[in-house]
């Protein structure tokens, strides 16, 4: 798998990234790369914010966090999620050969601020509709904020990381490993003893898709 100065994830195809149509944001410079770094970190905070939110099911990586907690006491959900960002992050280096960058890190450490940042300001739905409308949005809009930071070529968070990984390494569509990998965590998750909602499933369902529209803006194969 190849690496680069631009920063970006490595892949094994060179054709994984193909220029989107107002340039390929590899030759942007650091300043416009890290702007949209940021902006996709926040917004997709304020996604996962949207969801929590809603009340109609932990999404499933929440979901195994919380197993994991439940099942050794000495950890809380947000030290879990920081080893398990830390694992896949190994994995998909070691393994996969994808970098880290400064987008890994921003991930795993501002993700969680910005969810308690935005999560007091956001009112709660009024009906089971309105709940709903909030979290498949928040699936909408935390796909194209994965596709945001990915663009910025700081390289991706470690749950996306290992996902793109996993398909350049095999050449699978990347909405269906995604996909893939939510199932398997939300099964994990079941079993380790976490509340399984509807939207946990409508989650691991939908946020492969969502991921491919959101790279696709930006010239991304999907």
């Amino acid at each position: 798998m190849s690496r680069n100065d631009g920063g970006e994830a490595g892949v094994a195809n060179p054709a994984f990234f193909t220029p989107p149509p107002e340039g390929a944001t590899a030759r942007w410079p650091f300043l416009p790369r890290f702007v949209l770094l940021n902006a996709g970190l926040v917004v997709y905070g304020l996604a996962l914010a949207a969801m929590i939110r809603a009340d109609v099911g932990l999404a499933p990586w929440d979901a195994f966090h919380y197993g994991l907690a439940r099942t050794f006491p000495f950890l809380k959900i947000g030290q879990a999620s920081i080893v398990v960002g830390l694992v896949c992050q190994l994995i998909a280096y070691f393994a996969l050969r994808m970098p880290i960058g400064i987008g890994s890190v921003s991930n795993m450490i501002l993700i969680g601020i910005y969810i308690d940042l935005f999560l007091p300001w956001l009112p709660s739905p009024g009906s089971p509709f309105l709940a709903w409308c909030l979290f498949l949005s928040g699936i909408l809009v935390s796909g194209i904020a994965t596709g945001t930071y990915i663009a910025s070529r700081f390289g991706a968070g470690p749950r996306d990381s290992l996902a793109l990984g996993l398909s350049g390494r095999f050449g699978w569509p990347i909405k269906q490993v995604r996909t893939g990998i939510e199932l398997t965590v939300l099964l994990s998750g079941f079993l380790l003893g976490a509340n399984i909602g509807w939207g946990t499933l409508a989650f691991a369902l939908l946020m492969g898709p969502a991921m491919s529209l959101g790279m696709s803006l930006y010239g991304l194969r999907r």
